[in-house]
């Protein structure tokens, strides 16, 4: 049987690598990607491009014509300083609620959307790996994991809704939760994010870190497509990497741990100066959240990357690389000192303006 596929939010790598494994697929007929960003100069000819709004009247009538839904986001799933930004947060709920009403509408019955491994939270009695047992725990404090929880909860109650007594059929709901996601295409932002290896970490904090190809992710969302999948799914390299190795591959770039009530106090500091984003995202570099793809695994999917072979390939290497082992030392210390001076001085402007309050 033929059929149409409508990937939503597939303006960037992820989209392009999705769209072009459905394309290539001989029982699909017509693949339409929308959202905003989308640009039919890079897609593959095949492909029909429409860069319009989620919600916008004319993806009702798209999905009219489809067979399978696929739903990446709004395409805003970062802000500056390399944490998934509030904004991109709104942004999908907004999304996915009117694309599953335009979906309800027109009777689509495969859907398949791209949730987070951040909806597990980030806490210290997580177990190594999580399954998709594991309850949804994600830290209150970052908008993003809250928002993909609260999308997961609309698609499996649309599901439900969808639900027919008289046929007997309801829709497919595949719920795909990744690791942290990264290509050749990622390296500005994981230079920037706190999964690189050369971010600030606290002492006493050396979590295992997963890093997944965006061609495995690719691959997981085209598989869950051909198999109609139902349910949610880790989507995850095999195993994930240690610290110390993670220090290993990065090569001689710059690190600096301060000790855990520092590093807690500067994040709140710069948090309420406005330069980053809530403090409670720091859990997430703290305390494990790698995931197990046993059950993706068990349908016949199988990543062709490792976590390592990922984190190299989008890891841009540091500054310091050419630098003389004595100088990459002498600059490792100023920059301490100078983060430490950094540290007491917020701290004590911070209480210098409680107090005047």
């Amino acid at each position: 049987m033929s059929q149409t596929v409508v990937i939503a939010g597939a303006a960037g790598p992820l989209g392009r690598r999705v769209a072009a494994l459905a394309a290539a697929d001989d029982a699909v007929t017509r693949v339409v990607a929308i959202g905003p960003g989308v640009s039919a100069f890079e897609m593959p000819p095949s492909i029909e491009a429409r860069p319009i709004g989620l919600d916008d009247p004319e993806v009702k009538a798209l999905l009219a014509e489809a067979d399978v839904l696929v739903h990446l986001g709004s395409g805003e799933d970062h802000g500056p300083d390399g944490l998934p930004s509030t904004g991109s947060a709104s942004a999908d709920l907004a999304a996915t609620r009117a694309l599953l009403d335009a979906a309800a509408a027109v009777g689509v019955r495969q859907v398949i959307t791209l949730s987070s491994a951040m909806v597990y939270g980030a806490w210290g009695n997580n177990p190594v790996p999580l399954t998709e047992d594991a309850p949804l725990r994600p830290d209150p404090g970052l908008a993003y994991a809250s928002a993909k929880a609260e999308s997961e909860r609309l698609v499996f109650e649309w599901r439900a809704a969808q639900a027919s007594p008289h046929d007997q059929t309801t829709p497919t709901v595949a719920v795909l939760r990744p690791a942290v996601s990264v290509s050749a295409e990622s390296t500005e932002w994981l230079s920037t994010s706190p999964w690189s290896a050369a971010a600030l970490r606290a002492s006493g904090t050396d979590r295992p870190s997963q890093f997944l190809h965006l061609d495995d992710l690719a691959s997981a969302i085209d598989h869950a497509r051909c198999e109609g999948l139902d349910g949610p799914f880790n989507v995850a390299p095999d195993g994930w990497t240690s610290a110390d190795v993670l220090r290993d591959l990065a090569g001689p770039v710059g690190r600096l741990h301060l000790p855990a009530g520092i590093s807690g106090r500067l994040a709140s500091m710069r948090a309420e100066m406005g330069t980053t984003g809530p403090p409670e995202g720091w859990a997430y570099t703290r305390h494990s959240w790698v995931v197990a793809n046993d059950r993706l695994q068990a349908t016949g999917w199988h990543p062709r990357h490792s976590s390592e072979e990922a984190y190299v390939e989008a890891d841009p290497g540091g500054p310091l690389a050419s630098m003389s082992p004595r100088r990459r030392q002498e600059l490792s210390l100023l920059a301490a000192v100078g983060v430490l001076v950094a540290a007491v001085g917020g701290i004590t402007w911070v209480i210098r303006r409680r107090r005047r309050r």
